[in-house]
């Protein structure tokens, strides 16, 4: 009896195991197609219970990104990102964590779900979801759930939970685009009246 209660717990662990695998492996592909040397661009709507409302455009190229809403501009070289807010003319300076840029970037997950998250996967009409959980209990991000085009293995809905509250990016019209680094850090020159305050 025990043997068999053996074997049973064993073949059940390869099948959460392979799962896990699989939901991996439409991970790293959907990472991949995002991924251009160059640059990809996208439309955006943001739904959020802590944030708020927003749309707009993303412009990505690694871990690098610029985004456009009606509200603000934001810029992020990698590691400082400038927030333009355009009702007051002023400019935010800071260093933000993973977690901050999850909510600004929608694409942001490609650097955070390989590391820190269990997986699950289920599959509807012509796409993947995949259900990631943190498996600290400290992280900022407590789960996310990515739908994937099985076609593209595009991202078209990033849905994430942060202090119990949920914010969900719908994307589309996703394209490849040459863009320079330049495009990813703040022109000052482009806003001369704007108020640029350091909170590094």
């Amino acid at each position: 009896m025990k043997r068999l209660f053996l074997v049973f717990t064993l073949f059940v662990a390869c099948i959460f195991s392979g799962h896990a695998q699989d939901a991996k492996a439409v991970l790293d592909k959907c990472a991949a197609s995002i991924s251009n040397k160059n640059g990809v661009q996208a439309d955006f709507t943001m739904n959020s219970a802590q944030y708020g409302n927003s749309s707009g455009k993303i412009s990505v190229k690694g871990r690098m990104f610029t985004a456009t809403t009606s509200m603000a501009t934001l810029w992020f070289d990698g590691k400082t990102l400038w927030t333009y807010m355009s009702n007051n003319d002023e400019v935010n300076v800071t260093t933000p964590s993973e977690a901050q840029l999850q909510v600004m970037n929608p694409y942001n997950f490609i650097n955070m779900y390989k590391k820190g998250f269990k997986y699950t996967m289920t599959q509807s009409g012509g796409a993947f979801q995949v259900h990631l959980t943190a498996t600290d209990a400290s992280k900022r991000v407590q789960e996310m759930f990515i739908t994937v085009d099985k076609k593209t293995y595009h991202p078209t809905e990033v849905k994430l939970l942060q202090k119990q509250k949920w914010t969900t990016f719908t994307i589309k019209n996703l394209k490849t685009v040459k863009l320079s680094d330049a495009a990813f850090k703040f022109n000052s020159k482009d806003f001369p009246s704007a108020e640029v305050i350091d909170l590094r």
